[in-house]
């Protein structure tokens, strides 16, 4: 089971975190099977990182997003960085993330980034955020920023971003791009169909050609993509997406269940079994992705610098072959 964390300060009045949603009659999942459950984090490891966190006052998606990995991730200190705060300008209905009118931008924040990296030794750091359809950029210069301080501080780990789409904000991603991260990584989440409902804010091909247009501007750069399955999606709308993936040249793709957050979230439409996701492992690699990790607890992050490790040797056997 996800395990959702109270991270509100001492007396502070609590909020609705899904304002937008708490009028919404509840939605119905079916019962978890066993290979999703997992159990609550009661390591040294995760509490360290929790303090950690904490002191530098940063936020992760590990637990904004209530992630059912933060347990195993946080006992080897690892974790992923969420920047620009913890409220989303979007409210996609599959996303725990609080939503409503962000907080200013913290200027510190690249350089705490980069001083929890350092301190907790990683040697691959992965860097996320909220939407901020406020801002100007979308928020491309604190990437930089945050980009930028993680290589002063922390030179021999290597960066993966996972960039919201950057919707009309032009010139954004080519910023975020030329900062040179070792992975590039934005979700597509779901089948094209099923975006109305489920990722409203953002639109379909416009992150294919955000995903493209990486590969157009550095064609070195690591490209990564995510989907959730269990939405309601079909079999071959799924291998569509991964056609379309690779037409994007987009090297690396993960593939999880959907978990529904709350009752107010959507609902899963079936769970799929370990032996569904092995298959959709062999075909995307027959497809020609150089990495792929699908199964029920799959997350973008999860085991995010093994991950990387195998990309970079399985592109190395690609360039001598």
């Amino acid at each position: 089971m996800a395990t959702l964390i109270d991270t509100r300060a001492a007396g502070e009045t609590e909020r609705a975190r899904h304002p937008e949603k708490e009028g919404r009659p509840d939605q119905v999942s079916p019962r978890k099977p066993d290979w999703i459950r997992v159990k609550a984090p009661t390591s040294v490891g995760y509490h360290e990182t929790k303090a950690l966190m904490r002191g530098l006052k940063l936020v992760t998606v590990c637990e904004e997003a209530g992630c059912p990995n933060i347990g195993e991730c946080w006992s080897q200190k690892h974790a992923t960085f969420m920047i620009m705060g913890e409220t989303c300008t979007r409210a996609c209905s599959f996303c725990n993330v609080a939503t409503g009118k962000p907080v200013p931008l913290d200027p510190s924040e690249p350089e705490n980034v980069a001083h929890a990296t350092a301190t907790m030794g990683l040697r691959h750091v992965v860097v996320t955020s909220v939407d901020r359809d406020d801002l100007d950029d979308g928020g491309a210069e604190h990437f930089v920023q945050t980009i930028a301080a993680l290589r002063r501080l922390a030179p021999d780990t290597t960066i993966e971003i996972l960039t919201p789409d950057f919707l009309r904000k032009p010139g954004a991603a080519e910023r975020v791009i030329d900062a040179a991260p070792d992975v590039f990584n934005h979700n597509l989440e779901t089948v094209p169909r099923l975006y109305h409902s489920i990722r409203p804010g953002a639109r379909y091909y416009q992150s294919l050609r955000l995903l493209d247009s990486v590969k157009q501007r550095d064609p070195k750069q690591f490209t990564k993509s995510g989907l959730m399955v269990g939405l309601g999606e079909a079999q071959d709308e799924v291998m569509q997406v991964m056609d379309d993936l690779r037409v994007a040249n987009v090297d690396f793709l993960t593939i999880g269940q959907y978990l529904q957050p709350t009752k107010k979230h959507a609902a899963v439409a079936r769970y799929w079994t370990p032996e569904e996701f092995k298959a959709l492992e062999t075909i995307a690699y027959a497809k020609g992705f150089l990495m792929v990790s699908a199964s029920p607890l799959t997350r973008s992050s999860h085991h995010a610098g093994e991950d990387f490790a195998k990309l970079k040797a399985a592109r190395a056997r690609g360039e001598r072959d």
